[in-house]
């Protein structure tokens, strides 16, 4: 485990090996969900990685896991010492995506990753891929709108986590608990969120996509994947049964294969 630093933040990440033997091809960079960090990835990065005969880079971002916090992260949006401080903005997937992943990979020396996110990370993933060249975005239950279902989840884990062991459960994964719950449950329930809508941005995709959804997802329909629609690039969607909102913990193994099979032909 090591800290990158990237506009003056100090962001845990793991970097893993390409299996030896194989032939030099892109990374795969692993983009958490909206309550994510490195930890909660457990080994299936490693997994993916061996599969695929890829290297491999997962990271956490800011107030998530080991990386550094948001100060006050529930008060008023501004800066503070030069760096984002208070509640998330309704742009925040948009700005980490255009502005924090980019500097994150020329620190790495990755020119053109592959890009594997889940929910919030997938979202990312397809953002930083309608302006920037990637090998591959492979994304696990995106959000490319906010419907109804996704809030009705959201204040459901706000009462969890205020009334169960919700908070204890993720204390183990996140150096600030409070910051990573609060900024991600915050801004998802602020009425100003409800106009995010990346449809037009993911016409803009030239690199092919592979879009996997469970049917039992509760925080989104299959309209999630439905809705990327690249003018130019490539789409496979992939509708998996007795699955919900994480793919590679509901169905593993399937989830997995679907990866490798869609990675095989690219460098």
């Amino acid at each position: 485990m090591s800290l990158i630093r990237v506009h003056g933040v100090q962001l845990e990440a793991r970097q893993i090996e390409a299996p030896a033997g194989e032939p030099r091809r892109s990374p795969i960079v692993f983009l958490h969900e909206g309550l994510g960090s490195v930890a909660m990835w457990r080994d299936w990065p490693q997994q993916v990685c061996a599969a695929t005969g890829r290297a491999g880079v997962v990271y956490s971002r800011r107030g998530y896991g080991q990386s550094d916090p948001v100060p006050d992260v529930r008060g008023a949006s501004g800066e503070r010492d030069g760096l984002r401080a208070g509640r998330l903005r309704p742009d925040y997937m948009h700005q980490e995506a255009w502005e924090v992943l980019p500097e994150l990979l020329r620190v790495l020396q990755i020119d053109e990753p592959v890009l594997l996110g889940h929910s919030d990370g997938a979202s990312i993933a397809l953002l930083y891929a309608s302006r920037y060249p990637v090998k591959a975005c492979v994304v696990l239950a995106p959000h490319v709108i906010v419907e109804d279902i996704s809030v009705r989840s959201i204040t459901e884990a706000r009462t969890a986590y205020e009334s169960s062991d919700l908070r204890e459960r993720l204390a183990r994964y996140h150096a600030d608990v409070d910051c990573a719950f609060w900024q991600w449950n915050d801004i998802w329930l602020d009425p100003a969120f409800r106009n995010f809508d990346i449809r037009a941005d993911c016409q803009r995709i030239e690199a092919p996509v592979l879009a996997i959804q469970g049917f039992q997802d509760a925080y989104g329909t299959m309209q999630q994947i439905e809705q990327i629609r690249p003018s130019i690039g490539h789409i496979t969607l992939q509708k998996i049964e007795q699955c919900g909102h994480s793919p590679h913990r509901d169905q593993t193994a399937l989830t997995t294969q679907l990866i490798a099979g869609f990675l095989a032909p690219l460098e």
